[in-house]
């Protein structure tokens, strides 16, 4: 999005027309008074909110975020449950058709619980019938629409030439997610393996399997997933985006990797005259290569029979999802009950036809003057961001001169895509079952993704739908995207004040733009093409304060003998920061040097960062704690409200925090990067 100099003059007369009505402060009932900011500053800012909304039983985790969350799903199920009063809701082939219907059929808990495990056996059969001798025209079969089994294919941005879309080639996930629970032995990981053991079991129960049969399924899976987990990069290596971009000729990838019969594989899929890919995990590939030559036919159907189930459980009877949610849920998660059948329900169109839905959902609840004073927001925190640069002590001028030219190049999307996906193509037909319906538009889904192989990249594709409730920066587009979703109060409200909108959803920009240049992004230039724009002392430097950083978080102890992982999150505790730093500069900056007034007693610079706790303000159970330190890069809330603003000086003058103060930490020992 290009602004110009006539649309930020029309959105400063908006602003100054509405600026009466952002009047009022920070909500009182979110802070616990009882505990000093200088002890715990994110006690302080938002016990209140965390004792006003305790967990209920369908959430291992609920924060203000997840409010927001909520607060959408509330509007789009207005939004579908609506639309079967729609009359274009009875005419085939309309969108309100294929939403109506296919939240109905998600709904019918009476036929799908009658289906049982019917309308997944026909891929049962298909599986045990084949020919593992020629696996790949199964295995093609299989990655079109079903579930990626031993490899991945997908078709995505060259990061080494950004503007053209090529093959990648990489790892499959894992039943449990992460690698650490195959191969770390501990009280924790025993109970999950033991869990999911009986989950294994139980869904080759509902398909009919015996003890004997359930047994064997079991002890072939955790045998291939803890292979693939002993051969998967670590967490850290993906972060790492060089190690990703190994591009290979097909006659290389023939034979480096012999004993997978590509040009079936490829054909398959409907790939043709392919010359390249990417390989984007070398070693997982190669031992694969080694490895399915060594599993009996039996194993191999035993895995993909498996794995073709657990990930149709979604869409099938009550018995399927309960064996999931106890696994998944209430095991792994903590989680007392399931989600209400509404919110299951209401996810898969809004998932499968997502634009759409978000079409019908920015005409209700997304007001254009939002999407104004968020240009306006954006405009000032590239410019406050460009200062920072200005102002590093760590980074040379030629350095400098291309990160101004990277951050003048930033994409900005806001709100909702200027042309919407075309669903045409995308068939719901009440007679079929949920799993047919849901498949065949996963098809859709899969062609559309190969058809874009050696085509242009279309930038103006959006890889958020606009009721998503999160945001984005994408290093191959150069881009940061803001859905309408999260431009919603507590992180957007144009009722206000100034300091609190730049507290919140100011910080949430700030911190996109700083992933253009955290430990990832910064790899990758203008043009979003993988690339060491880099001086390489100005490298060593931000690498030896990324190091201090990863220092100060891998000693939180976020549950008794279990640390954060401060290399895994480096990046988003990077872009917190920085989100932070930048935004307090464009909050001042857009004072123009006059004092902002006190509301409710408090200063402009404490309602921002009151407004910044408050936004990670939150719930949590223990068992979640422990899955988020393993797969989410993100810190949990609270360390990336503490943990981040102990580095941050005015933050320290706002509350008056002095050395001794626990909050306090010296200045030698802080970390400041962008």
């Amino acid at each position: 999005m290009n602004i110009t100099d006539n649309d930020i003059s029309n959105i400063s007369e908006m602003e100054a027309k509405a600026e009466p009505s952002r009047t009022h402060g920070i909500d009182k009932n979110n802070l616990d008074e009882s505990v000093s900011p200088a002890d715990d500053f994110y006690l302080y800012a938002c016990g209140g909110w965390m004792k006003n909304n305790p967990l209920t039983p369908e959430f291992s985790r609920f924060g203000t975020f997840d409010q927001l969350r909520e607060n959408a799903r509330l509007q789009l199920q207005d939004l579908i449950t609506n639309l079967s009063d729609n009359p274009d809701s009875k005419t085939p082939g309309t969108i309100a058709q294929k939403v109506s219907d296919l939240y109905t059929i998600g709904m019918d808990s009476e036929r799908l619980n009658r289906e049982g495990a019917a309308p997944v056996m026909p891929f049962v059969e298909k599986i045990n019938d084949a020919d593992t001798a020629n696996l790949y025209p199964l295995l093609s079969w299989l990655h079109n629409g079903i579930t990626n089994s031993f490899f991945s294919t997908c078709v995505g941005a060259d990061p080494g030439d950004s503007d053209r879309n090529i093959l990648h080639i990489g790892e499959v996930g894992l039943g449990l997610g992460d690698r650490d629970y195959y191969l770390e032995k501990n009280e924790t990981n025993d109970k999950i393996l033991a869990a999911y053991e009986t989950y294994v079991k139980r869904m080759m129960e509902l398909i009919g399997y015996d003890r004997e049969a359930q047994q064997r399924v079991w002890e072939n899976v955790i045998a291939i997933e803890t292979e693939f987990a002993r051969n998967k990069m670590t967490r850290e290596q993906r972060r790492n985006p060089v190690l990703h971009y190994n591009m290979r000729n097909i006659s290389q990838i023939r034979n480096d990797y012999n004993n997978i019969d590509w040009d079936t594989y490829f054909s398959g899929l409907g790939i043709d005259g392919l010359t390249e890919a990417n390989i984007v995990s070398t070693g997982f590939v190669e031992f694969i290569n080694g490895y399915i030559p060594t599993l009996t036919p039996q194993q191999i159907k035993d895995y993909l029979v498996f794995d073709t189930v657990s990930d149709s459980s979604g869409v099938l009877s009550d018995d399927f999802h309960n064996a999931n949610f106890e696994m998944f849920g209430k095991t792994m998660s903590g989680k007392e009950e399931p989600e209400p059948r509404w919110k299951r329900a209401m996810a898969i169109p809004n998932s499968m036809l997502g634009e759409a839905v978000g079409e019908l959902y920015v005409s209700k609840y997304f007001p254009e003057d939002n999407k104004k004073y968020m240009m306006k927001l954006v405009e000032n925190l590239r410019l406050a961001l460009g200062k920072h640069i200005d102002n590093l002590t760590w980074m040379s001028d030629a350095t400098k001169a291309k990160a101004h030219e990277k951050l003048a190049t930033f994409t900005v999307k806001i709100g909702y895509p200027d042309k919407w996906k075309d669903y045409s193509e995308i068939t719901i037909n009440p007679a079929e079952s949920y799993l047919e319906n849901v498949y065949k538009a996963s098809v859709w889904y899969t062609q559309d993704n190969y058809r874009k192989l050696n085509k242009p990249v279309d930038k103006t594709e959006w890889h958020m739908t606009p009721q998503t409730v999160n945001a984005y920066y994408n290093p191959t587009t150069n881009e940061i995207c803001f859905p309408a979703g999260i431009l919603q109060a507590p992180y957007f409200d144009l009722s206000a004040d100034d300091a609190q909108n730049y507290g919140a959803i100011g910080v949430v920009i700030g911190h996109e733009m700083t992933h253009g240049f955290d430990d990832q992004g910064r790899q990758f230039d203008k043009d979003g093409n993988l690339s060491d724009w880099w001086e390489p002392a100005d490298a060593e430097r931000f690498n030896k304060l990324a190091d201090k950083l990863v220092e100060q978080f891998d000693a939180v102890e976020v549950a008794p003998g279990v640390h954060a992982n401060g290399r895994f999150t480096l990046g988003e505790n990077i872009a917190d920061q920085g989100g932070l730093r930048v935004a307090l500069t464009a909050y001042l900056d857009s004072m123009d040097g006059k004092d902002g007034r006190d509301i409710d007693g408090f200063s402009p610079l404490q309602r921002f960062y009151l407004s910044y706790a408050n936004v990670w303000a939150g719930n949590i159970r223990p068992e979640e704690i422990l899955v988020r330190t393993k797969t989410d890069p993100h810190s949990l809330s609270e360390n990336r409200v503490n943990m981040t603003i102990r580095n941050i000086e005015p933050f320290f003058k706002a509350f008056g925090i002095k050395e001794g103060d626990k909050m306090f930490r010296p200045e030698s020992e802080r970390v400041v990067i962008w």
